[in-house]
């Protein structure tokens, strides 16, 4: 973790001695006392942070030393106060000390105290102290303090309800946002009367105030709001923006702080009618008579709205475009949060809204806005009774499909998703349907995006989208593949190290083969489950095997097949559950050729075929003829040992009339004659040139289902015993071509003499082989006609002390 050096100074810091400690503290102590504080006080600080902070227990520093450590909280140097607050956040405050700085000079404040000051805060009443005095620095003039305190007042408060919402009193909130509706609507007009020294906009000193500006260079001709530009700012345009970034942070606050009296019901509020306000929006006397917090509503409305009208202007800078952008953002997030808490703001907000979409929503450099407006939608759009069809076409179509490689726009999208996924279901049809867009984002940035798969998929799962799911979710390492092509198709010309042209973007371009790219690359559910023509994609697709995206995609897809299955067991009936198995069997040998993944598929599939089949017995019956074909073929024996041999005991298992009822004699046979062929030709020859052996698991499972299904039918009983006789005489000869190694060679004897034992009594073999419900699912200590409850409780009373 620690670099070599890092770790020795660590190891230092923790073995200091107490004497040595004292010492450095002294000295410490000392410089902070001298009028110029250098790089060896800076060099002590840092030293004394890492003492501080290397051991696990905290520290009291000796009252000289402390008491040199507060003045530099507010040091012009920054340097300086963030070493001081390190240090302070990890030491003990001296007794009777707690915040006793903070009511000297209130003023002082800056970021890093307010980090102390949240660390060291000894209970909620310190924290609504703090509130309260910081809340009467607010209503100080500028002649009562500095006026880089009064910008800082705002996002150190900022902070505190973030930390703790509920130190907030109503009072407190009262004030505040009475001061925001001040700052917010009735920030002056004029520029500053000098530059600013940093922060949104920058530039030479005009000694005359001038009116401010819009981004196109027009006069402003309304309130000021943070898309107005000047050549210098006042104190209360400053704050003005400082109230516009908290604006929507301290809204949504609002429910979290515990309120004395109730807001003022809805007959109270102002009667407003459903016309469409202008969007350079005049101040209403009327809303002057509104509750402090409903007027702060009505003040954040206008607020909004006069940005939105700002945004259509075309900047004369890059730079301001971009500002122009997230404030549309944040505009539009706020008008959410508002019309939450007052309805009757929707209908006054709604054509604003909706004009925004239609102004935006060809341009897909909007694409971080239209999202908050998606937002907008869903949470009002049904009050409205407003069509969202154009809306979600444009989410779950042209973003997925057109922004696929947008790291921004696949992490909102998907975040989007989680956060409104009950309401997505219940009210927006085009969500499920768009999974294979969805996918796309998984596709091309497996590793960033699967957690929110993991929680999305699930919803993703109907019966009618199962099929069509899972053949998606096997062809992800291809449509990770289609992705790269799809940008790579306008480059040219596209070649390898080597210098040799790809082949499968050849294949791409091709007109003849551009379906099976197409199918991909679909946008909505319901064409189809799968393509007929999946080997040629995968022949296609070959030497995009071990591209690094396509690696990543696929070791991503067998985690959340589990999910996939787990969530389809739950609303599957028998008639998709035989469906799913016939996939699952199909698509066995219809992967993409990569390893690794093909044997990870297979795990899960024989996972949850076998889960398939425990949960409704009968689809083995159902399906006896797919299975029974799938493992009557020898080849799957070495190709797909893990999925073949679940298949093999689930036919050895369920295959009975105790499972089913039209289970026949006939059927019976027929499997044991499948089987018997298939254990028959692998034990008597030796492997297929360029395959391994036979996993002992497969021939041991072979094994136990023909003397499952002999001991059901007794007249296959005898075939059964010659070939276990047959095998222990095979065996005593020494090695035999199917199993090289020893060990194996000798359980898998073992394991054959222990069913030709039982099948010598055939009504033991079958109690044994094929068990009654009772005794594969005992609960003999509940059942009081048996002893076991007895001996149970007798055994508990002895070894338990009394």
């Amino acid at each position: 973790m620690y670099s070599h050096g890092s770790e020795s100074l660590i190891k230092q810091a923790r073995d200091i001695q107490e004497a040595e400690l004292k010492k450095f503290y002294r000295r410490l102590a000392k410089l902070l006392q001298g009028k110029e504080l250098g790089h060896e006080a800076m060099d002590s600080l840092q030293r004394l942070h890492l003492i501080l902070s290397a051991t696990k227990f905290t520290r009291t520093l000796p009252a000289e030393l402390q008491k040199g450590l507060l003045p530099l909280l507010s040091s012009p140097v920054e340097q300086l106060q963030l070493l001081s607050s390190a240090v302070l956040r990890e030491t003990l405050p001296l007794s009777g000390e707690e915040l006793n700085y903070t009511q000297e000079d209130v003023l002082q404040l800056n970021s890093h105290t307010a980090a102390l000051l949240l660390s060291q805060a000894g209970s909620r009443a310190d924290l609504s102290s703090l509130c309260a005095q910081l809340l009467r620095s607010l209503e100080s003039r500028q002649s009562d303090g500095p006026t880089h305190s009064l910008m800082q007042t705002l996002p150190i408060l900022n902070t505190i309800i973030t930390h703790s919402p509920e130190c907030l009193t109503e009072d407190h909130l009262t004030l505040l946002s009475k001061k925001i509706v001040d700052w917010l609507r009735y920030a002056s007009i004029t520029q500053g009367g000098g530059a600013s020294s940093g922060g949104f906009f920058t530039g030479p000193r005009s000694r005359q105030p001038v009116p401010t500006a819009e981004l196109d260079g027009t006069v402003s001709g309304d309130f000021f709001t943070v898309l107005c530009v000047g050549q210098g700012f006042t104190d209360d345009q400053w704050m003005n923006v400082y109230s516009f970034s908290m604006l929507r942070h301290w809204l949504l606050t609002y429910h979290s702080v515990p309120s004395g009296s109730t807001i003022a019901d809805a007959d109270d509020r102002s009667e407003v009618d459903g016309s469409v306000v202008s969007m350079v929006s005049a101040t209403s006397s009327s809303s002057r008579l509104l509750p402090p917090k409903e007027r702060l509503r009505e003040k954040a409305f206008q607020y909004c709205l006069r940005l939105i009208e700002q945004s259509d202007r075309k900047a004369l800078k890059r730079t301001d475009t971009e500002l122009q952008k997230a404030c549309l953002v944040e505009a539009v997030c706020i008008l959410d949060c508002v019309c939450v808490e007052d309805t009757s703001l929707v209908y006054r907000t709604f054509p604003c809204v909706k004009a925004l979409f239609g102004r935006l929503s060809s341009d897909l450099t909007f694409a971080r806005v239209l999202l908050p407006i998606a937002q907008f939608y869903l949470n009002h759009g049904e009050m409205a009774a407003v069509d969202c069809e154009s809306v979600w076409k444009l989410v779950f179509g042209r973003f997925p499909a057109e922004l696929f490689n947008s790291p921004f726009l696949a992490h909102e999208l998907l975040r989007f998703l989680r956060l409104n996924l009950e309401s997505l279901q219940l009210r927006v049809p085009e969500y499920t349907r768009s999974f294979p867009n969805l996918l796309k984002f998984l596709a091309w940035d497996s590793p960033a995006v699967v957690d929110d798969f993991v929680d999305l998929l699930p919803s993703l799962v109907t019966a009618e989208t199962a099929v069509e799911l899972l053949h998606t979710m096997l062809d992800l390492p291809c449509l990770s593949a289609t992705l790269l092509l799809q940008l790579r198709s306008t480059c040219s010309p596209i070649s390898e190290p080597g210098g040799r042209g790809l082949l499968s973007l050849d294949a791409f371009r091709s007109a003849s083969l551009r379906g099976l790219f197409l199918y991909l690359l679909r946008t909505e559910a319901g064409s189809g489950d799968t393509i007929d023509r999946l080997s040629t994609l995968h022949e296609l697709l070959a030497e995009a095997a071990d591209w690094p995206r396509v690696v990543q995609c696929a070791q991503t897809v067998p985690v959340l097949l589990h999910i996939f299955f787990s969530a389809v067991v739950m609303i599957a009936d028998e008639k998709l559950s035989a469906h799913l198995i016939l996939v699952m069997l199909e698509r066995s040998s219809l992967l993409l050729n990569i390893p690794t993944y093909i044997k990870e598929i297979h795990r899960v599939f024989s996972c949850h075929l076998l889960r398939l089949c425990k949960l409704r017995p009968s689809l083995v019956v159902d399906q006896s003829h797919e299975l029974l074909e799938f493992a009557g073929t020898t080849a799957n024996v070495y190709s797909k040992d893990e999925i073949y041999t679940h298949v093999v005991w689930a036919l050895g298992e369920y295959l009975s009339v105790s499972s089913d009822s039209r289970c026949s004699v006939r059927l019976i046979t027929s499997c044991f004659e499948a089987l018997e062929a298939v254990l028959f030709e692998i034990t008597s020859s030796a492997p297929p040139p360029g395959a391994a052996c036979p996993v002992p698991r497969v021939i041991t499972t072979l094994m136990s289902a023909l003397a499952k299904l002999a001991s059901r039918s007794h007249d296959l009983i005898p075939r059964v015993s010659l070939f276990l006789s047959k095998l222990r005489t095979v065996t005593r000869g020494g090695s035999v071509a199917w199993c090289t190694d020893e060990e194996d060679l000798v359980a898998i004897v073992m394991r054959g003499e222990e069913l030709w034992s039982l099948l010598k009594t055939p009504g033991v073999a079958q109690s044994v082989l094929t068990p009654p419900p009772h005794v594969t699912t005992p609960q003999w200590h509940r059942d009081t006609n048996l002893s076991m409850p007895l001996q149970l409780r007798t055994l508990t009373s002895l070894t338990h002390t009394q």
